[in-house]
């Protein structure tokens, strides 16, 4: 019973009579039922709902139960972004519409097409399973769409005012590390003192600068975990999760796929698929990007290692909280331990590039 009151959940979230009048507004369905309405899934915390109406089906995105201050704001975003995306190259959620203000369903959202793929993360079919030469496609897949986002042009697709250009370099290293240094707020914090050189990172990071930006759009999360590859293919068929996306260098997603992919170098890995055999190496997929883009090896090393501080220093909050018992212990412990090896890839770059 209580897993099928989980299924229903989303019925305390979504009114589907709000929602209905809503498609009427929008010319979507005019007249037609709500049908084979059913939640989705996934590595969000977001509220996904699948349905059907007029012969046509519907994915519809929303906050989560407890909605952050910005929740709205982020929902807000994603439109805008997947918008803009709609006449490109950049495999994404076809979006179809969507509602900023809170008055319709409580918080606002969205609809998008659903997407014919699966997660590699969760689990390969028996095609890309079976042959890695197929898996080495889907590599190559996740490279070229970086590559695709990067030749975006923000002021030409209306999305000059993302986010803040100015400075956007020089910020990076201070407000991750001010992010760590405010964890000491939570009583029981370990502290930096038990993470790998946090002052040589930040030196290195500091002196290294690139001394310029090439600004695009950034998905700011580009991970295996965060993509669909179409079930007949082994071609992407969608980045999802927009929720981060801003302006800055898009050479920064390519460290986070770095910062993310299978090192030899480590074991357990936190992004893991199963096989992995067949997949590029990270020195190709840093050379494919480089190749298609023209960008400095140079640069791309800098990001790497950036990608690595950046995503160690999100997560050590979680540990943060767990030590002052806000959250579990084993995630705290887990995510710490994944901060760790983030910090000491990141030492790795530091004293070895990619290429």
């Amino acid at each position: 019973m209580a897993l099928a009151h989980d299924r229903e959940a989303w019925r305390e979230l979504i009114d589907l009579d709000s929602l209905t009048c809503w498609m009427d507004r929008k010319g979507l369905g005019e007249g037609a039922a709500i049908e084979r309405a059913e939640p989705l899934g996934g590595g969000t915390q977001n509220v996904l709902l699948r349905f059907d109406r007029d012969g046509r089906s519907y994915v519809l995105r929303r906050p989560p139960r407890r909605p952050r201050p910005e929740s709205d704001e982020v929902m807000r975003r994603e439109m805008r972004v997947l918008s803009a995306l709609a006449s490109s190259a950049v495999p994404h959620p076809r979006f179809i519409a969507g509602e900023g203000d809170p008055g319709v369903l409580g918080t606002a959202f969205y609809l998008m097409e659903p997407i014919d793929g699966f997660n590699p993360t969760v689990g390969l079919p028996p095609l890309h399973a079976s042959h890695p030469a197929m898996r080495r496609l889907m590599g190559e897949a996740m490279v070229d769409a970086a590559v695709a986002l990067s030749r975006i042009d923000p002021e030409r697709v209306g999305l000059s005012g993302l986010g803040k250009l100015d400075g956007w370099v020089e910020r990076q290293t201070p407000r991750w590390r001010a992010q760590l240094d405010g964890y000491a707020e939570f009583e029981g914090w370990s502290g930096l003192a038990v993470l790998p050189d946090v002052e040589r990172i930040c030196a290195w990071l500091d002196a290294n600068r690139p001394s310029t930006v090439q600004p695009g759009l950034i998905h700011g999360d580009f991970h295996l975990a965060n993509v669909m590859f179409r079930p007949d293919a082994p071609e992407l068929a969608a980045i999802v999760d927009w929720e981060l996306a801003t302006l800055g260098d898009p050479l920064l997603d390519l460290g986070w796929l770095t910062a993310t992919w299978r090192d030899p170098a480590e074991g357990e890995q936190r992004v893991a698929v199963t096989p992995w055999e067949g997949f590029p190496s990270l020195e190709e997929i840093v050379e494919r990007y480089l190749a298609a883009t023209g960008r400095s090896a140079t640069d791309a090393r800098w990001y790497a290692v950036l990608a690595c501080f950046k995503l160690g220093a999100i997560l050590e909050g979680s540990h943060a909280r767990a030590c002052a018992g806000l959250t579990p212990k084993p995630i705290g412990d887990q995510l710490h331990a994944h901060t760790i090896a983030l910090f000491e890839r990141a030492h790795r770059r530091i004293a070895t590039p990619i290429v």
